[in-house]
């Protein structure tokens, strides 16, 4: 079962954006605007990680967090915060209440990412899967090593977080727009055109004379990683 992730968060723009990227991850997500919603949530089935905004209506994020780590069947959950309030002293009365993490807005959607996979992995290590592979082609999420068949792939660090992003969900095709987003982040500004350099690339590096290539190009579209290359590999 996959891993399941509650946001309570009151910025409808930030809650949608956050939602997108985790159920892209194959997370189940559960959204809350209020700790009072939220409350309800966790009553109904207990999250394996909460993403908790700071600044909520009626009761903050940090009096939630407070009241969580104070009851026992919540005191274990992994709690990232997210909040405009990057001021030092902020973030310790954040940690010293409870929370396992701290986020400054605008984040980096890949880092909050690895945050959260960080998390689930320390806290309960089944719910991260370490190790992706399609056919002859396993990429291990741990040694951040690659290999086809019998030999190693080296890539660059951007290569490498491409073909993670591409095999998490491999026929789904993502716009050139989406992987920016995806890889190098919303608050990057590079030009689309960088997507088919890097794709180009990961090309290279992981096709070997004739080796099907389990890249995709959709035309008008984007990218995807072949769902049928497990049967042609």
């Amino acid at each position: 079962m996959p891993a399941t992730i509650l946001i309570v968060e009151d910025e409808a723009d930030i809650a949608l954006l956050l939602r997108y990227n985790l159920e892209a991850e194959g997370f189940r997500v559960v959204t809350a605007e209020t700790g009072d919603e939220a409350t309800h949530a966790i009553a109904e089935k207990l999250p394996d990680l909460i993403l908790l905004d700071w600044m909520l209506p009626e009761i903050s994020g940090i009096e939630l967090c407070r009241r969580l780590r104070a009851r026992e069947e919540t005191s274990h959950v992994p709690i990232i915060m997210l909040t405009a309030r990057g001021e030092e002293e902020e973030r310790v009365r954040g940690l010293t209440t409870g929370a396992d993490d701290y986020m400054v807005k605008p984040f980096s959607v890949p880092e909050l990412l690895a945050r959260i996979q960080s998390l689930l992995r320390r806290a309960n290590p089944n719910l991260v899967t370490a190790a992706l592979k399609v056919g002859d082609l396993e990429l291990d999420r741990t040694t951040h090593r690659v290999r086809r068949a019998s030999r190693d792939v080296h890539l660059g660090p951007t290569e490498y977080r491409l073909l993670e992003y591409l095999m998490r969900h491999p026929g789904r095709v993502y716009s050139r727009e989406q992987l920016l987003d995806g890889v190098w982040g919303n608050d990057v500004y590079v030009d689309e055109r960088t997507v088919d350099v890097h794709i180009g690339r990961l090309r290279r590096a992981i096709n070997r004379g004739k080796e099907v290539d389990p890249i995709r190009t959709v035309r008008g579209a984007g990218y995807a990683f072949d769902e049928r290359f497990a049967q042609t590999a």
